[in-house]
């Protein structure tokens, strides 16, 4: 079991209700005024048309700012409101979200998007039990839509915020426990200026993005310092606490590119696994490294076909939340076409490769110019 050292030594006498609301004053005014001075130009803020800020509240959840801006302007231009989105097919809003990761957030865009089209004409929810109740739309979410372009007086609680507010305040509840989450929610509520609500989020997450920062935080010009227990008692890097820690595991791929005449077999992954409904090359995987052509599968997909030529490709890594995908690629020039391929099998054009959405993983390696192939 994990343990945490207390980071009060002793416990704290209890603030007064004055005392607890010149602290919660202190705190708003301090954040808003710094905002004031320091707030940081991106194109969704002050954004009023929630469809724009429900793309840009998607987009950048598990993605940097500058990773996730091109996508941003790379949708809007391709669908301009909700509808044309709605309307777009899979395999097209897919491939624009290749490379931004957790692709489940791509699915559920589609989904919110055209039971948005479909059940309110195009209209997004301005309430907040409703934009909570769309698909893919959390707590975080809903608040950040909710305010910004609603001005409902929902407080934001993501990352930026719990390690703020963590280390303002003292707290070392662990922030992903059942009690912390709770807390957290509460004290952001309390804290939100009920006047301007999207004013408030935006500068107490812009505040944890870039100056109340994980590692190294600027604590000497911090207006926030004077009060700061975190600070006051050199807990900085100790706050917020987090009792979960990710044990990630290893996944070996083998990818098969079976070539004939420059066609090339690829498949939809359908199943409940990681990449749902991105493309493939036929795969077998494996516990451990390596494989070779006399695996069974392998045979069974070949059917006595003959191979003319075969490669072999470096080792391609990919890290997810919870596992480590090592993938290698075997490229098989084939005599004549597999007679009975699998059913979910496409036979495409080489040059048509780039018109589908790969993992990650896979658009590396084509991206490769010189893919160091060893022939055997």
């Amino acid at each position: 079991m994990i343990s945490y050292r207390r980071i009060f030594v002793a416990a704290p006498k209890l603030p007064s209700s004055l005392e607890t609301n010149s602290t919660h004053t202190f705190f708003q005014q301090a954040l808003l005024h710094w905002y004031a001075d320091s707030d940081r130009p991106l194109p969704w803020k002050g954004e009023k048309d929630p469809y724009r800020i429900w793309l840009s509240e998607i987009i950048l959840q598990q993605t940097r700012v500058e990773q996730g801006m091109p996508y941003y302007f790379r949708f809007l231009e391709a669908f301009p409101t909700i509808v044309d989105l709605a309307n777009a097919p899979d395999d097209q809003v897919m491939k624009l979200w290749e490379g931004l990761g957790y692709y489940s957030r791509a699915r559920n865009l589609l989904a919110t998007a055209r039971r948005v089209a479909n059940d309110r004409k195009g209209v997004f929810p301005s309430e907040y039990a409703e934009i909570l109740a769309l698909p893919g739309i959390g707590p975080y979410t809903a608040a950040a839509i909710g305010s910004f372009a609603f001005g409902l007086p929902r407080a934001v609680v993501d990352g930026n915020v719990y390690r703020v507010l963590a280390r303002f305040f003292g707290i070392a509840t662990p922030q992903d426990s059942t009690e912390g989450k709770k807390q957290f929610q509460q004290l952001a509520e309390s804290l939100l200026d009920q006047n301007q609500p999207g004013l408030y989020n935006q500068a107490i997450m812009d505040f944890g993005a870039t100056f109340c920062v994980p590692r190294s935080p600027n604590c000497g010009d911090c207006p926030l310092r004077e009060r700061c227990v975190a600070y006051a008692q050199e807990q900085v890097q100790e706050l917020p606490v987090k009792t979960k820690k990710i044990q990630k595991k290893d996944r070996y791929f083998h990818y098969f590119l079976l070539y004939h005449q420059d066609q090339v077999f690829i498949r939809k992954r359908t199943e409940r696994d990681i990449w749902q409904d991105l493309y493939e090359f036929p795969m077998i995987e494996s516990s451990a490294l390596p494989i070779d052509l006399d695996f069974p599968m392998v045979q069974d997909w070949l059917q006595g076909t003959k191979i003319l030529q075969r490669q072999t490709s470096p080792l391609f890594k990919q890290i997810l939340t919870h596992q480590q995908i090592i993938a290698q690629f075997w490229k098989l020039e084939l005599a004549a076409p597999i007679p009975n391929p699998p059913a979910d099998w496409q036979l495409i054009e080489h040059q048509s490769l780039k018109h589908y959405a790969f993992p990650r993983v896979i658009d590396r390696y084509l991206e490769q110019k010189n893919t160091s192939l060893t022939l055997f």
